[in-house]
């Protein structure tokens, strides 16, 4: 079940594109690990990074949500340094509606709109509620150093068929 979800989940990805953010499976992992690029939304400090995350999927998607994580470092209350991602939907909120697309513009909207009364850096939270300037300045430069001229290969354009079966693990 959760490959032939995943696999009308891509196409309609491809057929329905998220504004500033991509995912595709990664061909030599199977349709249960994902890349994703999330570009840094404007009139935040994230504006023109690009942040990669990894997706994975279990066989029990969409019962159970997928594990995702940044791969770019990012400097953000809600984000740990080892990328792990505080939002409920990925934990007690999940969903078996909810879907790929929905969950990359979740993570625009956390970029855009931090959340410093749950965070998973209490210092960077603490910055933003004490001295919003000084947690702007850091994560613009972070992004700067980080998240800007990456190099993040190129996503296939399609997936076909026969490249991903239903029995994959």
């Amino acid at each position: 079940m959760a490959i032939r979800r995943l696999h009308r989940e891509y196409q309609d990805l491809l057929e329905n594109p998220v504004y500033s953010c991509r995912a595709w499976p990664l061909p030599d992992k199977g349709m249960l690990e994902w890349k994703g690029v999330v570009t840094g939304p404007a009139d935040t400090p994230y504006a023109g990074g690009t942040f990669e995350l990894l997706m994975h999927f279990s066989v029990e998607y969409p019962f159970k949500p997928p594990k995702v994580v940044f791969v770019t470092r990012i400097f953000h209350p809600n984000i740990s340094s080892t990328g792990g991602i505080c939002m409920d939907i990925l934990k007690d909120n999940w969903s078996p509606a909810l879907t790929i697309s929905k969950l990359l513009l979740s993570v625009c909207s956390l970029l855009a709109d931090p959340n410093p009364s749950d965070p998973l850096v209490p210092d960077i939270a603490r910055m933003l509620l004490e001295d919003p300037e000084r947690f702007e300045a850091e994560a613009r430069a972070f992004t700067a150093r980080h998240a800007m001229e990456r190099l993040l290969g190129n996503e296939p354009s399609a997936v076909s068929d026969d490249q991903y079966s239903e029995t994959d693990p």
